[in-house]
């Protein structure tokens, strides 16, 4: 390679990798590009070295994130948006250090094609890193999430978004290696990764059949809309609840018999209908219309000095409502940690809530024709939360259940952030076999059945209502069976190959830069 391009090479690799991973994700939802980026990063950071490794990959990460979680500073500027957007690009960064430190020492070595294993390895336990570090991590923009509409979302069922990041990464990683080995003239040798990541496209579904059998129940939801989009989305409050309760006066005249329940999205009712009697009337004049139990989104006035996001579950007229406190408040959003400090860097860390965590999973029992059967409310960034949603499904045990996801999305406006939610709950249905109502105060809204298909979906900024029939289903999956296992085992393995790199390498010094031809590679 002529000596200025070969400067060039990676960085634009990296830059490159980082975008079609943007693409891959709901704006574009181009699947298939996500091995593509996982390819290019890969090849740009193999044998680069810890150092050149990180930044590389701190370049495909900021070429990823920036634009991906560009909804986060559509109403609070850049600043919010762009540390969020490196803060995710330094995990990418961190994995990719790993990846170019043992595999240029396992390549020198001899063990080139042990190094590959770094690769889809470095994915799981990345994305689980970021997804749970700091103040409970911003499990966003994972691999998995953008396979909604690919067919190796299947493997959600048996191994969890974590086994779906791990196939899509697996899969780039044997596009890399046919790539390696035509670029070195082994043409027929590279016919056999090839015809493997193409094989597994088109194996897993067939290999994998997602059941949607079940006992149906009839269930309404209300997208009843806001009267502006962006912060101050409920400076109405009155009338973002005003408009639920219209709509479920729509849904209810127009409901059939044996309609078991009506969902509400987060925030339908920011007036704390445990304390304004006003508000708590509204909700039993829209219960009333519905004739069945209702569950809405409310923020109440507690504990004193704070808030709390909940799920109320209004069963029948008098009866005080269930309750589910939302687990994992939104940091930077719901509340803000060591908020003096974050002040001087910001002033719109003054427009985030004070709110706190609730410490019980939600389940509420629906009565129903056929029998009761369990909704399992999350409240809309949980959605994205392996533990927490896998926790909320192993809390109805034997019963019958749906999950329930309840989401505002005013604060994001007509961006994409709608769209890559409504994926995540697409995934979170073929990982416990459970049908989802997905339901958005703007949209996006709608039911989606345990293998990931989607029905009565809705638009962005509209009021609507929708009535489905989804299954209910008891069945313990087994990516519910392993929990954490994959990133556990994924976690020893790349561990494993970093120490035995360091061993394999030990002793060799470095003696030609990382950019020349493998074979003249030493370490030190």
């Amino acid at each position: 390679m002529p000596t200025p391009l070969r400067y060039v090479a990676r960085p634009a690799a990296a830059v490159a990798a980082g975008l079609c991973l943007w693409l891959a994700f709901p704006g574009a939802n181009l699947w298939w590009l996500a091995p593509v980026g996982v390819a290019l990063l890969g090849g740009a950071t193999l044998t680069a070295g810890g150092r050149r490794g990180a930044a590389l990959g701190l370049l495909a990460g900021l070429a990823f994130f920036v634009p991906v979680l560009s909804w986060s500073g559509i109403y609070v500027g850049a600043l919010p948006w762009l540390a969020l957007a490196t803060l995710q690009a330094l995990y990418v960064a961190a994995m990719s250090g790993v990846v170019g430190f043992a595999g240029r020492r396992l390549t020198t070595a001899g063990h080139g094609r042990v190094a590959y294993l770094l690769i889809p390895l470095g994915w799981v336990v990345q994305e689980w890193a970021r997804s749970t570090t700091p103040y409970g991590g911003f499990p966003w923009a994972r691999l998995a999430f953008s396979q909604a509409d690919g067919p190796l979302a299947h493997v959600a069922r048996w191994l969890g978004a974590p086994g779906v990041t791990l196939a899509v990464a697996a899969v780039g990683t044997l596009l890399l290696l046919a790539a390696t080995l035509a670029g070195e003239g082994e043409w027929a040798t590279a016919l056999v990764p090839a015809g493997l990541a193409v094989a597994a496209t088109l194996v897993v579904p067939v290999a994998i059949p997602l059941p949607v059998e079940g006992r149906t129940v009839a269930v309404g939801f209300v997208q009843g809309n806001v009267p502006r989009a962006g912060l101050e989305f409920n400076a109405e409050r009155r009338a973002v609840l005003d408009n639920h309760v219209r709509g479920t006066e729509l849904l209810g005249a127009r409901a059939p018999d044996d309609l078991s329940l009506v969902v509400w999205p987060e925030n339908s009712s920011d007036i704390d209908p445990l304390r304004n009697a006003d508000a708590a009337a509204q909700v039993e004049q829209a219960r009333q219309a519905a004739g069945v139990p209702l569950l809405i989104g409310a923020v109440l006035a507690e504990p004193e000095g704070a808030s709390s996001n909940v799920s109320l579950f209004y069963e029948g007229q008098g009866a005080y409502p269930q309750r589910y406190t939302k687990l994992h408040p939104v940091p930077f959003a719901e509340y803000v940690p060591s908020r003096e400090f974050f002040r001087m860097f910001s002033p719109a860390v003054d427009l985030a809530g004070n709110f706190v965590a609730g410490s019980q999973i939600g389940l509420f029992t629906v009565p129903a024709a056929g029998g009761a059967y369990a909704a399992l409310p999350t409240i809309c960034f949980e959605v994205a939360y392996d533990g927490l949603m896998r926790d909320s499904v192993l809390e109805a045990g034997d019963d019958e259940s749906l999950l329930v996801v309840q989401t505002n999305n005013a604060t994001f406006g007509f961006t994409d952030e709608s769209e890559q939610q409504f994926a995540i709950s697409r995934i979170r249905a073929i990982e416990h076999g459970r049908s989802v109502v997905h339901v958005s105060t703007v949209g996006v809204s709608g039911f989606i059945a345990p293998d990931g298909s989607v029905s009565g979906r809705t638009g962005l900024f509209t009021a609507e209502q929708g009535l489905a029939r989804p299954v209910v289903r008891a069945e313990t999956t087994p990516a519910d069976r392993l929990g954490q296992v994959p990133e556990w085992l994924a976690t020893a393995l790349l561990l494993g190959l970093v120490v035995g790199s360091v061993r394999a390498a030990r002793g060799v010094r470095v003696l030609e830069p990382a950019d020349r031809p493998r074979e003249d590679l030493t370490v030190a």
